[in-house]
C-alpha cells in the first residue's frame, strides 16, 4: 500500500506539473531559461535542485492549486474543544480540506491562477509548519514521504523541461488544453496528458 500510494501520488503531481508548464508557455519558457545554467548534454542531478529554485518554485505552485490529497487523513477530538464560536464534541471525526486552504483568498493573492513566482524569496514550506500551505499535511499525521516526493518530482520535471521540448498534439493550443480535477481520493487530471516530447540534446 504504502508503494502504490507513493508511486500514484508522485506521478499525479509530475502530470499536474508538466501540465501546468504546457498551459502556461512563459513560465515554461522562464523555467528552460533556469536551466540553461545547466549544460545542454548533462543530465539534471539531485545537487543541481539547490540552484533551481524557479523549478522548485514552480512544483510548490502545482502542489497548491492541485493538491494530491485534497481531504487530509481524518483526525479525531480527544476532547470537546470550541474553535471560532463552534464547538466540537469529544470524538468528533475531523476533515480537513487542504484544497480549500490552499486556494484561500485571505492567503492568497488571484488564488485561482498559476503564479510559481509567489514561492520565491519565500520562506513558506510544505512541512506543515505554515498552516496555509499543508499540501503534505502537518503534525504527527504529515505524509511521511514529502521530502522524497518533492526531490523526485524536482528530478524529474528539472529533467524533462531541460532535455526536451515539448508539443501538443493534433494542433492543441496550450490555452484549449484540459485543466478540469477528476474525481477521487487522489486529486488527478481528469482527461490525462498527452504531450510530444521533441529530443533537442544530441
Amino acid at each position: 500500500d504504502l508503494f502504490l500510494g507513493g508511486t500514484h501520488t508522485t506521478t499525479t503531481l509530475l502530470e499536474w506539473t508538466m501540465a501546468e508548464l504546457l498551459h502556461n508557455p512563459p513560465i515554461l519558457a522562464k523555467a528552460k531559461q533556469e536551466l540553461s545554467k545547466i549544460p545542454p548534454h548533462q543530465i539534471v542531478q539531485e545537487q543541481d535542485i539547490s540552484r533551481l529554485p524557479y523549478i522548485v518554485a514552480v512544483i510548490k505552485e502545482a502542489l497548491r492549486l492541485h493538491p494530491i490529497a485534497p481531504i487530509l487523513v481524518p483526525h479525531r477530538t480527544e476532547q470537546e474543544v470550541e474553535i471560532h464560536g463552534y464547538t466540537i464534541p469529544k470524538h468528533t471525526q475531523v476533515f480537513v480540506n487542504a484544497w480549500s486552504i490552499l486556494r484561500d483568498p485571505t492567503h492568497w493573492d488571484d488564488p485561482a491562477s498559476f503564479k510559481p513566482d509567489r514561492f520565491l524569496n519565500s520562506d513558506i514550506d510544505f512541512r506543515g509548519k505554515d498552516f496555509k500551505y499543508i499540501p503534505f499535511g502537518a503534525g504527527r499525521r504529515i505524509c511521511p514521504g514529502s521530502s522524497l516526493a518533492m526531490r523526485m518530482v524536482s528530478l524529474m520535471v528539472a529533467n524533462l523541461v531541460h532535455n526536451f521540448d515539448w508539443e501538443l498534439p493534433n494542433g492543441l493550443k496550450p490555452e484549449d488544453l484540459d485543466m478540469n480535477d477528476g474525481l477521487g481520493m487522489t486529486l488527478h487530471k481528469h482527461e490525462p496528458l498527452v504531450v510530444i516530447p521533441v529530443n533537442h540534446v544530441a
